[in-house]
Order: structure tokens, then sequence, then C-alpha cells
């Protein structure tokens, strides 16, 4: 390298790699911006200006908008199956799933509330609530009719949203842990039904 000359953002990172980091970095500040307190107030340019990355890299990894909103969507919901497929009970289950989006509420946001301000996201969200009730209803193993598991699980999964939704829109006023136990005594009473 010269003297005088400055080493740039991605020296020492192959090439092979920065796209990937640039699409991870566009991400990150998608969530920031679609899951902002103020409401989901998202430009492409905004977006690139908070990723410090030029609008060309933009479009290196997304087609447009939308497409750049549905995998902002995408990356949270992928993140929140993970996380809670991780979970050993109830309790684990509901604690790690307020770590992940009430402690981070611009993800929560994202998850629960961009879906009504983001047309985009009504295909999104239906495509992914099939997981979060499939996911439920195998652990409800005390439950053997398949069609008593599906209901159980879709109004858990209805209930728990509503519940999610308004807490981190305020509208609750719980402690986290009267919030956390609230949670588990539903999932655990679902469970429990025959």
């Amino acid at each position: 390298m010269r003297s005088g000359q400055r080493r740039g953002r991605w020296s020492g990172v192959p090439l092979s790699d920065r796209q990937a980091l640039r699409r991870d970095e566009l991400i990150a500040a998608g969530i920031a911006a679609l899951g902002s307190r103020e409401g989901p107030g998202l430009t492409v340019r905004a977006v690139c200006r908070a990723a410090g990355l030029t609008e060309r890299y933009f479009y290196e990894s997304f087609t447009d908008r939308d497409d750049y909103v549905a995998a902002v969507y995408d990356e949270v919901c992928t993140t929140a199956m993970a996380t809670l497929r991780k979970s050993e009970s109830p309790r684990d289950a509901v604690e790690r799933f307020v770590s992940l989006m009430v402690d981070d509420p611009a993800r929560g946001r994202v998850l629960l509330l961009a879906p009504e301000a983001e047309p985009v996201l009504a295909r999104s969200g239906a495509r992914w609530m099939p997981n979060f009730i499939d996911l439920l209803q195998r652990k409800l193993t005390r439950i053997t009719d398949p069609t008593v598991q599906a209901m159980i699980a879709t109004g858990l999964i209805g209930a728990l949203t509503a519940l999610f939704t308004a807490y981190l829109d305020g509208r609750l006023t719980a402690t986290r842990e009267q919030f956390i136990d609230h949670c588990v005594e539903l999932l655990l009473s679902g469970a429990t039904t025959s």
C-alpha cells in the first residue's frame, strides 16, 4: 500500500465474500428501518445511507424495494424459527422469543407490526404462518389427534401473535415476568387440551 493511501472498507475481504457482507449490512439496516418505532419508513436511498453503501450495491442483491422488504422479513422469520427450534420447554421457547423480539424491538416490530404497513409482507406473513403453526403443533405431543393439534396450534399462534403485538405496541403494561408467565400458561393450557 502506498503511503498516504487509506485502507478501504473491504481491504482484506476476499472478493467472493464482499457481496454477502454488503447484503448482510443492508439487511441489518432494513431491520432498523422497517422496525423503527415511528413505523416502517423505508426507502432504498435511506437504507443505503444507513448501511454506508451505494445503490449500486443494493441492486447487486435485490431487484427492487419489495424484494428487499421481503428479504428483511424473511431474515427475521428465519431467525425466529431457528430460535424457537432450539427451545426445550414452553418456558424456554417464550423466554427465547421474548429475548429475540422484545429485547430487540426492531425485530419484533418487523415480524409483527410491519406487515400492517407493508402490503408486500401480507404475502410473506401468509407464507411463514404455517411454519410457526407446524413448529408448535409438533410440540403438542400429548394431543394425539392431528386435527385437534392443528386447531390448537393455530389458535395459540393467533393468541400469542396478538399478545406480542400488544406488548410491543405498548398496549400491555405487564412486567416482563408477568408477560412471560402468561404466555407460558397459555401454551401449557393449550398443550393439555384434548
